[in-house]
């Protein structure tokens, strides 16, 4: 029998509304790229106004509405300004990518307090507070996704960047509690685990002549990823197409974790 409910739009997001955090630079403008490209209009949230011209005239050039807000979320009553401008925007929040995230690096007997604090803060409390205060809005409509950017981190031991690991376990146990608190409203909670995506904020480490050979010999596929081999599954994830599956971290990364 054939489903007559399914087609290519069923990873359409014509009229949804998305909100992502840090979603004007680094992997977070492919995921912007990617949610307009397919229809939806976006409240790009980030802590400075960087590239936000870039971001505004692709998403102009797709035809879709953008709201760009500076907002630092990690500071108090952050959360509840995001979702009040989102909906006094928008009147209502279809989708939440939460992937603003940070990663500070030093040895083990020299890591600063200062350090730890920032990127829990960043990467697992503003998360936190932000999907408690947009799952509100989504009970009510009985409705929505949530999508969480774990890493390779929230699967591996991550020498010398203690928090971001941490932060990163603890993203995908934050989003298999909500999946299951959420499920009886119709809101599905997920997650995508980048590999090793080539980035200028990864160049560093791409010519490191011993470390880059070392990851590159650890992937199946042979390379490090593009940004855009990321977009397919944030559509998936936030369309009607992954109604039925919540509490999946979905790691896009070449096989690394099979070896």
């Amino acid at each position: 029998m054939v489903d007559d409910d399914f087609s290519l739009q069923s990873f359409a997001l014509t009229g949804k509304v998305v909100v992502i955090t840090g979603g004007a630079s680094g992997l977070g403008e492919y995921y912007t790229q990617a949610v307009t490209q397919v229809g939806a209009d976006v409240m790009v949230v980030s802590s400075t106004e960087k590239n936000w011209d870039k971001i505004r005239e692709f998403v102009q050039a797709q035809g879709r509405r953008l709201v760009l807000l500076k907002q630092d979320i990690t500071q108090e009553g952050a959360a509840d300004k995001v979702v009040e401008t989102a909906m006094k925007e928008f009147g209502r929040i279809d989708v939440l990518i939460n992937n603003a995230g940070m990663q500070r690096r030093h040895p083990l007997d020299e890591f600063p307090d200062e350090d730890w604090r920032a990127v829990i803060d960043l990467n697992l409390n503003a998360l936190y507070y932000l999907s408690h205060a947009v799952a509100k809005v989504m009970i009510k409509q009985r409705s929505g996704k949530i999508i969480n950017i774990g890493s390779m981190q929230s699967y591996r031991a991550g020498k010398y960047i203690f928090p971001y690991a941490a932060s990163k376990h603890a993203v995908m146990g934050l989003t298999r509690a909500y999946a299951d608190a959420l499920a009886p409203y119709n809101v599905q909670v997920n997650g995508i685990a980048p590999g090793y995506i080539d980035t200028p904020m990864t160049k560093a480490l791409q010519e490191d002549p011993v470390r880059s050979v070392e990851i590159r010999d650890h992937i199946p596929a042979g390379r490090w990823g593009q940004p855009s081999e990321l977009k397919g599954a944030m559509v998936f994830l936030c369309s009607k197409a992954s109604d039925y599956m919540t509490g999946v971290m979905i790691p896009v990364d070449g096989g690394y974790l099979l070896r």
